[in-house]
């Protein structure tokens, strides 16, 4: 990759990807609860990559708001 780009377009790109791992966190979640009657072990699944985008929303939140814990309601950590 030869592309340079400014601090700002680095923070938009961070922030569309902490969007994108919210919105995916949250369908698996959907999923696990609309599994856990009919199919445990899919839920069990689904409910582990929806821990692995929380995860990755934590690492982002902090990239964007060093050392702040305040978040939003949707999990997400606030951008100021």
């Amino acid at each position: 990759m030869t592309d340079v780009v400014d601090a700002d377009e680095l923070l938009r790109r961070i922030q569309r990807g902490r969007d994108c791992a919210a919105e995916e966190e949250r369908a698996w979640r959907e999923r696990a609860s609309s599994l856990t009657a009919t199919d445990p072990e899919g839920a069990r699944e689904a409910s582990v990559r929806a821990q692995t985008y929380e995860a990755v929303l934590r690492v982002l939140g902090e990239i964007v708001n060093p050392g702040r814990g305040g978040e939003g309601a949707d999990g997400v950590k606030q951008v100021t």
